[in-house]
C-alpha cells in the first residue's frame, strides 16, 4: 500500500538505532535498548493531493456534470539497489482511469512526476514523465503502469560516525543517559533528517487541479 503525506513533512521515528555487528534484529531488545535497522533506501510514497486527477469538459468548468475523466495512482512499489556508491531506486505504480461516457476508443495521457526529497522538505531532484491509458471502444475503465527512478549519493544518505555512535551507544538501566532520547538533541535530529530521503510519485497537476483536489 502506498503512503500519502505532505511534501513538507517527514515523520522521524522516536529513536533510530543502527544494528551493530549484524546481531540485532528489528525490534529486538538488546543490552542498550530496542534496536531498529535504518535503511539507506528512500521511503516511497504519494504526496497528499497529487494521487488523483480530474479532467473536465469543458476544461474551465468545475461542475460535477462536466467531469470527463478521473484517474488515480495506486499500488506504488519500489526496488532499491544500495550496493554501490549510488543508491538506485525504481518506483512502479498503476494508474486506474474512468471516463464519464462510454464511446469510441480513446487514449488519455497524464503527466506525473518522480521527485526526491531530502530531510522532508528539500527537493533535490525532479523529473516529469507521461503515462497513457487506453479506453477500448464502449469501455468506461482503463489501466496503465507507470515507472520512474531515483539516484542518491550514498555518502549523503550515510550518518556521520559520531552520530551513529550516539545512536548506538549502549545504555545501562539506572544511568542518567539511559533515559535520554538522542533525537532530543537538535544536532542529532537534524543529522538524521539530512541523511533521510524520500522518492515520491504523483500527478503533475496545475494550480487549478491542486486547488480542486484540496477543496472538493
Amino acid at each position: 500500500m502506498s503512503r500519502r503525506f505532505p511534501l513538507a513533512k517527514l515523520a522521524v521515528p522516536a529513536l533510530i538505532l543502527l544494528a551493530v555487528g549484524g546481531c540485532s534484529r528489528t525490534g529486538e531488545i538488546a543490552e542498550g535498548g530496542i534496536t531498529s535497522v535504518r535503511s539507506a533506501c528512500p521511503r516511497v510514497g504519494v504526496p497528499a493531493g497529487t494521487g488523483d486527477i480530474t479532467l473536465f469538459d469543458p476544461p474551465a468548468s468545475r461542475e460535477a456534470t462536466a467531469i470527463d475523466v478521473t484517474a488515480l495512482i495506486t499500488n506504488v512499489t519500489s526496488t532499491c539497489d544500495d550496493a554501490g556508491p549510488q543508491i538506485l531506486t525504481t518506483v512502479n505504480f498503476d494508474v486506474y482511469a474512468r471516463r464519464a461516457t462510454a464511446g469510441p476508443a480513446r487514449d488519455v495521457t497524464f503527466p506525473y512526476f518522480i521527485t526526491v526529497l531530502r530531510g522532508g522538505s528539500s527537493v533535490v531532484a525532479k523529473r516529469v514523465h507521461n503515462v497513457t491509458v487506453h479506453f477500448d471502444e464502449g469501455q468506461l475503465r482503463a489501466q496503465a503502469t507507470g515507472t520512474g527512478g531515483s539516484a542518491i549519493d550514498r555518502n549523503a544518505a550515510t550518518l556521520p560516525d559520531d552520530v551513529r555512535e550516539r545512536l548506538n551507544r549502549k545504555r545501562k538501566a539506572g544511568d542518567e543517559a539511559a533515559a535520554m532520547d538522542p533525537l532530543a538533541d537538535p544536532a542529532i535530529r537534524q543529522s538524521v533528517l539530512s541523511a533521510s530521503f524520500e522518492a515520491l510519485v504523483g500527478f503533475q497537476l496545475t494550480e487549478e487541479q491542486l486547488k480542486y483536489n484540496a477543496t472538493r
